[in-house]
């Protein structure tokens, strides 16, 4: 993020802010459905911002869904085979990319029913939602929020991530979760979130983000 601008804002603003740029948002591969990301740690909370965001469109007549990437987790007898706290099985098969290709990508591709499932698997009860399928309407917004997207070739038309500093994060995350830091770690060195994002948030404090609007 060398050489990136931020400028301080409000959560409020900001989702004003991007729910108007938004608006005029066309994918690239002719599909009628724009696909955002909300990238970031789950201290960064991205889908309060992808919520927000929902909100902010609804009076602009723009309908959107918003679908977390933990939704998609693999069963627990998958996700946790090499133990409950293994790095790389979290950086690399925690979460089913698969079925959010098949369940969310693949029906808002050009040619495509809209017909999405929001999703799939209860981590806590460790069973599927069987959550009905939700059909967007043509210029409906997918809004998908989790960790690690900007890493799995996604075909998202606009990407946010929430940046946190090595500090803020470790801070934030609850202890109990300190053993995910170092794939936070091997994330911003090999997919460079903060660098390729369109748009990034700071949130070190979470009640004064600042942003490269």
């Amino acid at each position: 993020m060398d050489g990136v601008r931020l400028h301080a804002i409000t959560w409020e603003r900001l989702a004003d802010r991007l729910a108007e740029r938004l608006l005029e948002l066309k994918p690239g591969d002719g599909s009628p459905w724009p696909r955002v990301a909300f990238d970031g740690a789950p201290a960064a909370r991205p889908g309060d911002l992808a919520a927000r965001v929902a909100e902010a469109l609804r009076p602009l007549g723009r309908p959107s869904l918003v679908v977390g990437a933990e939704g998609f987790l693999r069963p627990a007898s998958v996700r946790l085979e090499h133990g409950r706290r293994d790095v790389d099985s979290y950086y690399d098969g925690w979460f089913d990319t698969g079925a959010l290709w098949r369940e969310v990508f693949g029906p808002l591709e050009p040619g495509g029913d809209g017909r999405v499932l929001p999703d799939l698997w209860d981590p806590v009860a460790d069973r599927a939602t069987r959550s009905p399928y939700v059909r967007l309407p043509p210029g409906a917004l997918l809004l998908m929020h989790g960790p690690l997207l900007l890493r799995h070739w996604f075909p998202f038309d606009l990407t946010v991530h929430i940046l946190l500093s090595p500090g803020a994060l470790r801070r934030r995350t609850p202890e109990e979760e300190h053993w995910t830091l170092p794939a936070f770690a091997r994330y911003e060195a090999e997919a460079d979130p903060a660098g390729t994002a369109d748009v990034l948030v700071r949130a070190d404090d979470p009640r004064r983000p600042a942003w490269s609007g």
